[in-house]
């Protein structure tokens, strides 16, 4: 079995006349956080949505689990779960019914079991007969990501998974990511926040231009600059330190 979750090899994608991404070569091992980065329009997008099979690409190769996206998208599909920029969850439903409709539209065994395990291991049961449409935004975001993991996929693909999140929710979306990787499940990030890319991948891919142009880990790229220049300046509080002691929660509470 190769130890690639996710591989891309000379990967095309155009729009009209525009060439979003003009050879993009890519992988990512089983059980790794990769970080996807790039300015708007760079392709982020585009190119998750070649690896769940929701675009064909025009040219390359796209692997998920060793399947072809192309000639094998049953078998991805079966492998992996995608979250959106945008919330998938029915704000009319309670947390527990969002649930309990996914893992029966993917014909999971149990359905109510499956629903109050992931309750739990999001931190929702107290939550989970309440209309999702009361929800706070992190609490949103995490009934979204445990939406994305009933029927236990292999790969997760995050899709700027903190957009439009307070500090507080983007910190608990973070705890989930980590928990989730613990746990063996790969997962590929794609977000502008370079903060959350410093703080949760493994590795950190730029693609700008249709390719990737750097791939490694934060040291590995740290490397490509020049030689830091060492000042000693008092160090300030940031502006996310100061609005979480100002609301009682510090971030080494949230974070691991």
């Amino acid at each position: 079995m190769t130890d690639l979750a996710i591989e891309t090899v000379d990967l095309r994608k155009s729009f009209t006349d525009t060439q979003v991404l003009q050879g993009v070569d890519l992988t990512v091992r089983r059980g790794e956080i990769l970080a996807l980065l790039g300015s708007n329009g760079a392709g982020k997008t585009t190119t998750v949505n070649i690896l769940a099979t929701l675009l064909a690409p025009d040219g390359g190769v796209a692997r998920v689990c060793g399947f072809d996206t192309t000639q094998e998208g049953g078998r991805v599909r079966e492998r992996i779960s995608l979250t959106g920029q945008f919330s998938a969850v029915d704000e009319m439903l309670t947390g527990r019914e969002n649930l309990v409709l996914v893992a029966k539209l993917r014909e999971v065994p149990d359905p109510r079991r499956v629903a109050d395990r992931l309750l739990a291991q999001f931190g929702l049961h107290d939550a989970a007969n309440k209309r999702a449409g009361t929800y706070s935004g992190g609490m949103t975001r995490r009934l979204d990501i445990a939406m994305s993991l009933v029927g236990s996929p292999a790969v997760l693909f995050l899709d700027e998974p903190t957009t439009g999140l307070d500090p507080e929710g983007r910190l608990e979306v973070w705890r989930t990511v980590e928990d989730l990787a613990g746990a063996g499940t790969t997962i590929l990030l794609t977000t502008q926040h370079l903060e959350e890319a410093e703080h949760l991948a493994d590795r950190i891919a730029i693609l700008h231009g249709g390719r990737i142009i750097a791939n490694g880990t934060l040291a590995e790229l740290k490397r490509l600059l020049p030689p830091a220049k060492v000042e000693y300046v008092e160090k300030q509080p940031t502006l996310e330190e100061v609005f979480l002691a100002v609301v009682g929660r510090k971030a080494e509470d949230v974070q691991r």
